[in-house]
């Protein structure tokens, strides 16, 4: 029961030291100015568009990320971490070694890509 403890504790902390560089790196990418389209010729604003469209899709994955974590901390306090969303069954503790904020277990997880 102890050795489930620190796990949980190490995993809580892992979790909190995630969330934290996730909420930096979304408040740096929000305060970063862009640069004026005025003046910039075509090649230079399609080259901008392009890294606003890769900063858009890494904001988004680490917001993802960041709300997935929000939730797997919140399981963590209401006794219900490493259980899956989808059927309730445990989540092994080899897949929440290697990813700490899953929601679910590899089978449904599997089951939600594959119908995406």
């Amino acid at each position: 029961m102890t050795e489930t403890r620190e796990w949980l504790t190490n995993v809580r902390q892992d979790l909190e030291k995630r969330k934290t560089k996730l909420e930096n790196d979304l408040q740096q990418s929000q305060e970063i100015d862009s640069d004026s389209e005025n003046n910039k010729d075509l090649g230079d604003q399609a080259f901008s568009s392009s890294m606003d469209a890769l900063k858009n899709s890494l904001q988004d994955a680490n917001y993802k990320e960041y709300n997935m974590i929000v939730k797997a901390l919140e399981a963590i306090n209401d006794g219900t971490y490493g259980l899956c969303i989808d059927c309730n069954n445990l989540i092994s503790e080899k897949r929440l070694n290697s990813y700490p904020n899953a929601l679910r277990c590899l089978k449904c997880q599997e089951s939600l890509e594959e119908n995406k």
